[in-house]
């Protein structure tokens, strides 16, 4: 079955990178991009096709599009607000699509929050967040995936003073039971092994640095122990990443987005993934913004798109 790729913002990279991960990915994949044909780079050969069950017997020699026409030109670099409705339906349509059983997993393209704010009234921080509200489930985890790391932040896009007081039990271990769940059911792991990182640093040093760890992380992880889970920390976040560390768990949970995005892209800056976790369909996505700087000249890396792509289809195989 076929798996769909949502636009992203026409401005920025996102056509230049799913044209790029077709043509690497054509003889392997049944791939279909949701978006308006104008809007990928000239020369890709292209595909109108009526519904995703039809990708596959055009994606060896065209790219497959569900075509929509945004009734805009694109100016590389500058989000046109006429675009923001088009651009969130994208995703709503590839969303419709998966759950309905037409198609096997969604790859989105990297969206402009402010754009879309500004041209369709967009009130999500962001994909996550727009995903959970689409499919309906009261909580989601954002899991980063590279080479030989996961990491799962509890808190993500909020100012660092606010993390103390957003981090609650309920949040923790809800983040935990996702990261546990996932790691079954979308990677094939039989008894995932997670890593729990503290808040402070030296994980609060038995409280001269801090006492979350010793009132809110630490009794969270021995009722979720209790439960079965397999769970190590709270752990020192400056000593969890270094190969020997990251050889003894599956994914890490961290408490706030630096504390675990900084890891990931330091590893595996290019091929890093972003997967939704607790979604009833499989979700992923590049792990880079919309690169206005360089979209429309060629330079994009399509690195991390095809490593999304390639981890949607293991996901949905998995599932």
């Amino acid at each position: 079955m076929t798996i769909l790729i949502s636009c992203g913002e026409p401005a920025g990279i996102g056509p230049e990178v799913a044209a790029k991960a077709w043509a690497a990915l054509r003889d392997d994949l049944a791939l279909a991009w949701i978006g308006d044909p104008a809007h990928l780079p000239a020369g890709t050969p292209v595909a109108v096709i009526d519904a995703p069950e039809a990708a596959a017997s055009v994606c060896h020699s065209a790219m497959p599009v569900l075509a929509r026409d945004f009734g805009g030109a694109v100016r590389h670099g500058a989000a046109n607000p006429a675009h923001a409705a088009h651009v969130v339906a994208a995703v709503s349509d590839g969303v419709a699509l998966v759950m309905a059983g037409r198609a096997r997993a969604i790859c989105t393209a990297p969206i402009h929050k402010q754009a879309l704010a500004d041209g369709a009234g967009f009130a999500y921080p962001g994909h996550t967040e727009f995903l959970a509200a689409l499919a309906g489930v009261p909580r989601v985890a954002m899991m980063l995936a590279g080479a030989g790391l996961r990491v799962v932040p509890v808190t993500i896009h909020i100012a660092l003073a606010e993390v103390p007081g957003a981090l609650t039990a309920e949040a923790i271990a809800e983040t935990i039971r996702l990261t546990d769940a996932g790691l079954r059911r979308d990677f094939g792991i039989a008894a995932p092994r997670i890593a729990v990182a503290g808040l402070n640093p030296h994980a609060g040093e038995g409280g001269k640095m801090g006492r979350e760890e010793i009132t809110l992380i630490g009794p969270v992880l021995e009722r979720l122990r209790a439960e079965g889970l397999d769970l190590r920390g709270p752990l020192s976040a400056d000593t969890m990443f270094h190969p020997a560390a990251r050889a003894g768990y599956d994914a890490a949970v961290c408490m706030y987005h630096d504390q675990a995005l900084i890891p990931i892209k330091t590893i595996d800056f290019a091929g890093g993934v972003n997967v939704t976790l607790g979604l009833p369909f499989v979700r992923t996505s590049p792990d880079h913004g919309t690169a206005f700087d360089i979209a429309g000249r060629g330079l994009a890396d399509a690195t991390s798109m095809i490593a999304a792509l390639r981890m949607a289809d293991d996901m949905a195989r998995a599932r």
